[in-house]
C-alpha cells in the first residue's frame, strides 16, 4: 500500500482546489500531482510555503485550462515547462513532466514527457523527487527520497558527478540542503563531485550565484555546511579571501543564544574580509541589489571600531554618526569576533540602545547661521558641521539656547 501524507490544510485550501479542478477538467484524474518542497516538508515535519505541481499537461494545455477556469496563467518558464497560476494572489508553479535532451553545466534543453518516474531522475536530490496526489497518497520514484528525507540525507538522483555536470549551481544547492535539512556525516559521493568540480562555480551567472548562496545562510544554523564548503574548497570559488569563518560562526552563535533573527546579509558579511571598498567590488560583482552593496560596505568599514566597554554617551555618538543599521551590523560583527564569553550583557546593551534610540534633529539651520552673522554660501555649511560636532559632544544638549551661544561664538572666531 502506498504511503500517505493525509490531508493537510494546503491541499484542500479554496486556492489549491481551484487550481488542480482546473488541470484536472483537462487532463483527468491524476495527471497534476504536488511536488519538490512541499512534500518533502509535509514528510519531515517543516513549514510550507510554496507549493510547486508536476503534471502530464504540456504548457500550453496549462494555460487553456487555468483560463477557462478564470485563472490568471503566467508563462514563467515555458520553454522549460513553467507556468504559474494564481489563484486568489496564490501562486503555483506548474511544470510539465520533462526529460533532459541536453545539458551544459549551466542550461539544460529539455522534452516533454508523461513518465512521472522520468520526470524524477532529472531532479536533484532524492528528497526532492517526492510526488504526492491532492488525496495525500505519496509516490517515490527514485525508491530512496522518502528515506533520505527522514534521515536528513543530501542523496543526488543517480550518479553524483552527471547531476552536477547537468548544471553546476547544484554545487551550491548540495551545501544549501546540507544546511537547511541534512544531518551529518554528509554523502561522500556528492561531496566528492562537489569538491572535483568546484571550479566550474566560476562559469554561471552572479546572479545565480548569490541567491542560492544567501538562502544557504538563511538556514537555522550553516555552520556545518559553511565548514563543509570551506574544507572542499568551495567556499574560496565564491568568496574573496581571507575568509573568516571564526567571525561567522560566532556571529551564528550569537544570533542563536540571544534569539536574533538570522540575518544571512550580515552572516555573509561576517564571512567577508574587512575591506569596504573590497565588499563593494564583491557586491557589484555578485549583482547584488544596491542596498545589499551599501550595507555590506557600511558593516565593513574600518573605522570607527565599536568595544564592549563603550559609555553610552560614546555609543549615543557612534550611533548618530554610523546611523542605525550599520550600528547594529558593526557591533554584531565586532561582539562575533569577541570570545564567546566575554561582555555578553555590554555587547546587548549596545545593540538594545542601537534599535531603541532615536537621536534628536539637529536644532539649527542655515538661516540660523546666517542670522548669526555667516554670509551666505560654503561657509554656512561648515559652521554647522562644526556647532554640530559641538553638539554631538554635549550628548545632544537639549537646550537650543546653548547651542545658539555656542554658534554666535563659532561665527565670531572665524575670518569671514
Amino acid at each position: 500500500m502506498s504511503e500517505s501524507l493525509g490531508q493537510r490544510p494546503w491541499m484542500t485550501a479554496p486556492e489549491t482546489t481551484a487550481v488542480l479542478d482546473a488541470l484536472e477538467a483537462a487532463g483527468g484524474p491524476d495527471c497534476a500531482r504536488f511536488v519538490g518542497g512541499c512534500v518533502r516538508n509535509t514528510l519531515i515535519g517543516k513549514p510550507v510555503s510554496d507549493l510547486d505541481i508536476a503534471t502530464r499537461l504540456t504548457p500550453e494545455a496549462v494555460t487553456a485550462a487555468l483560463k477557462a477556469a478564470g485563472l490568471k496563467a503566467v508563462p514563467t518558464g515555458v520553454e522549460h515547462g513553467t507556468v504559474t497560476a494564481v489563484c486568489r494572489g496564490k501562486p503555483f508553479e506548474i511544470t510539465t513532466l520533462r526529460r533532459d535532451v541536453a545539458t551544459d553545466g549551466r542550461r539544460a534543453v529539455v522534452a516533454f514527457t508523461d513518465d512521472w518516474a522520468e520526470d524524477a531522475q532529472r531532479r536533484d536530490f532524492t528528497l526532492n523527487s517526492l510526488y504526492a496526489r491532492r488525496d495525500g497518497t505519496l509516490f517515490d520514484p527514485t525508491g530512496h527520497g522518502v528515506a533520505d528525507a527522514r534521515a536528513g540525507r543530501i542523496v543526488f538522483v543517480g550518479e553524483a558527478e552527471q547531476r552536477v555536470r547537468e548544471d553546476f549551481l547544484r554545487i551550491l544547492r548540495f551545501f544549501r540542503f546540507f544546511a537547511w535539512y541534512g544531518t551529518p556525516p554528509p554523502d561522500a559521493a556528492a561531496l566528492e563531485a562537489c569538491e572535483a568540480l568546484r571550479g566550474e562555480l566560476k562559469t554561471l551567472s552572479a546572479e545565480r550565484v548569490s541567491r542560492e548562496l544567501l538562502k544557504l545562510l538563511a538556514a537555522d544554523d550553516p555552520r556545518p555546511a559553511v565548514a563543509l564548503m570551506a574544507r572542499t574548497g568551495v567556499l574560496g570559488e565564491v568568496l574573496p579571501a581571507p575568509i573568516d569563518l571564526a567571525r561567522f560562526e560566532g556571529l551564528v552563535a550569537i544570533e542563536d543564544d540571544q534569539l536574533f533573527e538570522n540575518d544571512p546579509l550580515l552572516r555573509l558579511a561576517a564571512l567577508l574580509p574587512d575591506d569596504q571598498l573590497g565588499a563593494v567590488r564583491f557586491a557589484e560583482a555578485l549583482r547584488l541589489s544596491n542596498a545589499e552593496r551599501d550595507r555590506l560596505a557600511a558593516a565593513l568599514a574600518p573605522a570607527p571600531a565599536l568595544k564592549s566597554w563603550m559609555s553610552p554617551r560614546e555609543i549615543r555618538r557612534t550611533l548618530y554618526r554610523l546611523g542605525a543599521q550599520p550600528f547594529r551590523d558593526r557591533a554584531k560583527l565586532a561582539w562575533a569576533r569577541a570570545p564567546r564569553t566575554a561582555a555578553t550583557p555590554q555587547w546587548r546593551g549596545m545593540i538594545a540602545l542601537g534599535e531603541g534610540w532615536s537621536p534628536p534633529p539637529f536644532p539649527l539651520t542655515g538661516e540660523d547661521v546666517i542670522a548669526a552673522g555667516a554670509p551666505k554660501g560654503p561657509m554656512v555649511g561648515q559652521v554647522l558641521r562644526e556647532v554640530e560636532d559641538w553638539w554631538v559632544d554635549h550628548d545632544f544638549i537639549d537646550d537650543r539656547l546653548s547651542t545658539i551661544e555656542k554658534l554666535k561664538s563659532v561665527v565670531q572666531g572665524m575670518a569671514f
